[in-house]
């Protein structure tokens, strides 16, 4: 059950690594057919980075209230119909504003997933974590360069790495039961624990 949910884990890492590289690649080729200049790409890159910051921040109350399984499904689904959004735009405007769930997504699953790694499985995981954030990092690029060179430009690239982010959002709200197992049974755990320690002083006295 654990290792079932560590790799839905490290794949939901994977899918928060992907969009992070694409619009530094497809950019040079984005700019001119949205009629915008080269150095617009800053302006999506801070509204995305400001939508990370502010869901970063309410991270912990959206844990609490929905719990972590259900904030990453549905943090990835807001990547996944932003990215779709990027793939179908032939406005700036529209990017900026698609930029917005894109960042709070991105924010949103990132913080969730860290303090759940930290909090339920041992620190060598959350070096594998952040590996996998890599690798996913390492082949968005890889295929928009792809779609590129097949003809498919870049919002192939974005319709392919959206159907990837849509895909894992189906798996995800499949495995919500499981994120529920793993807390309760750590919950049944510790309250063992709590009433073995009330029993000993009890026990001790007598």
């Amino acid at each position: 059950m654990y290792s079932a949910l560590l790799v839905i884990i490290y794949l939901a890492f994977i899918s928060l690594g992907l969009p992070d590289t694409l619009l530094g690649s497809a950019w040079p080729q984005m700019h001119i057919e949205l009629n915008a200049s080269l150095s617009s790409a800053g302006i999506i890159t801070m509204i995305i980075s400001l939508g990370t910051v502010i869901s970063s921040l309410f991270s912990d109350r959206l844990n609490i209230k929905l719990g972590t399984g259900k904030v990453t499904a549905i943090s990835v689904l807001m990547t996944a119909v932003a990215l779709l959004g990027f793939s179908l735009s032939h406005s700036f405007i529209i990017l900026c504003v698609l930029a917005v769930p894109y960042g709070l997504g991105a924010g949103a699953v990132d913080a969730a997933l860290n303090n759940y790694v930290a909090l339920h499985y041992s620190s060598k995981h959350m070096s594998w974590l952040h590996c996998f954030w890599g690798v996913g990092a390492s082949i968005g690029p890889y295929i928009i360069g792809t779609c590129m060179a097949h003809g498919l430009g870049w919002r192939g690239g974005y319709s392919v790495i959206s159907v990837l982010q849509f895909t894992l959002t189906a798996a995800l709200f499949i495995t919500l039961p499981l994120w529920k197992k793993v807390e309760n049974s750590e919950n049944n755990v510790i309250n063992g624990k709590n009433e073995r320690t009330q029993e000993e002083p009890q026990e001790r006295k007598s």
